[in-house]
């Protein structure tokens, strides 16, 4: 079927509306240290190449009020998704923020990378910089570029998204992504756990030993090699969780 130009524009924002909102906060290409043009323009390309998919799924009409509807319908579609997305994926600096506390790492903070601004703790930093790297390196945005294409089958265009879908949808992001967050720092919960209570039995056998000059280099030290020899079962576990809330969000 021939579409007027008017009309082809008009469904290309359309889908542009959706896509530009997720791929803005899909990992690997929302984060803030790509480039805005790059992600604009991967944003444009992959609207091209949805546009013959997905424009049969348009309700036709060409009122300003239908068109300006059916595109805040898909912004908040792509906010949603996008959204309840980005809480899975800073579940690494959740998790970063737990291991910097329990090493006593708390005070070291940098400028966090990914978002362009705001400090925090620069484990937290190193563990979502490595993230973003093995979002690629396994190609696991295939997956998300995959959910922005099924997005439009479990979420047809033209319908505000329910209210209480998008609630449960955000409450289970964030439980989820908690839940990850305590799975990753989990070895340096009980290594923080078992060496305070070595501590304590020390100072009451010892009372003259100052435990505190002790135990902060000991801390930092020993969590380090902690976190070198668990560093690749943290971000397997990562991955793993990663993929799945990406296949079920584009699976329905």
């Amino acid at each position: 079927m021939t579409l007027a130009l008017p009309e082809l524009a008009t469904l290309f924002m359309l889908t542009f509306a959706r896509v530009g909102t997720l791929v803005m906060l899909l990992p690997g290409t929302g984060e803030r240290l790509v480039p805005g043009r790059l992600r604009l323009s991967f944003a444009v390309l992959l609207t091209l190449i949805l546009l013959p998919l997905v424009r049969g799924l348009f309700p036709p009409g060409d009122a300003p009020a239908a068109v300006i509807g059916t595109m805040i319908g898909e912004v908040a579609i792509g906010l949603a998704l996008g959204l309840a997305t980005r809480m899975v994926v800073a579940a690494l600096q959740t998790a970063g923020n737990i291991v910097a506390q329990e090493l006593g790492l708390s005070f070291a903070m940098t400028i966090d990378p990914t978002q362009g601004g705001g400090q925090e703790a620069a484990i937290g930093n190193f563990l979502t910089l490595l993230g973003v790297t093995l979002v690629f390196a396994t190609d696991l945005h295939h997956l998300a570029i995959a959910a922005i294409g099924n997005s439009y089958e479990l979420l047809p265009p033209a319908r505000m998204p329910d209210a209480g879908d998008a609630a449960r949808l955000a409450i289970g992001a964030v439980g989820r992504a908690f839940k990850l967050a305590v799975q990753i720092s989990a070895p340096f919960i009980a290594f923080a756990f078992l060496f305070n209570l070595g501590l304590g039995i020390l100072s009451r056998l010892m009372p003259q030993m100052q435990v505190f000059f002790l135990a902060m280099p000991l801390t930092i030290l020993m969590g380090v090699l902690v976190l070198l020899a668990v560093i690749g079962a943290m971000m397997s576990v990562y991955l793993g969780q990663l993929g799945s809330f990406l296949s079920q969000l584009g699976l329905g």
